[in-house]
């Protein structure tokens, strides 16, 4: 069974960076597809970006140019990169392997 722990969020400027990190437990952690969403307060979950176990990976528009995807198998990690953050960008954001959820971190842009 997969746990996961996210961690790196917390309070930036406008157009700072963050690095968020998703560290997943299991025996076959590194064959599962990962996600990232976020949920911003009074709205629904949004799916921010996901990348396969081959490497694939896609974005929301809204964070296409300014956010990476990217996984250390050997470490068991998931990162979200984060660039040039807007105040819409505040949110909780959640990683996501097959039913299993982690307990999210808070990220907050402050204009």
């Amino acid at each position: 069974q997969v746990q996961l722990v996210d961690s790196g969020g917390g309070l930036v400027q406008t157009v700072g960076s963050l690095r968020l990190s998703c560290v997943g437990s299991g025996r076959y952690y590194s064959s599962y597809d990962v996600d990232w969403y976020r949920q911003a307060p009074g709205k629904g979950r949004e799916l921010v970006a996901s990348m396969t176990s081959g490497g694939g990976k896609i974005y929301a528009d809204s964070v296409k140019g300014r956010f990476t995807i990217s996984r250390d198998n050997a470490k068991k990690t998931v990162y979200l990169q984060m660039n040039s953050l807007k105040p819409d960008d505040t949110a909780v954001y959640y990683c996501h392997v097959l039913v299993t959820w982690g307990q999210g971190t808070q990220v907050t842009v402050a204009s």
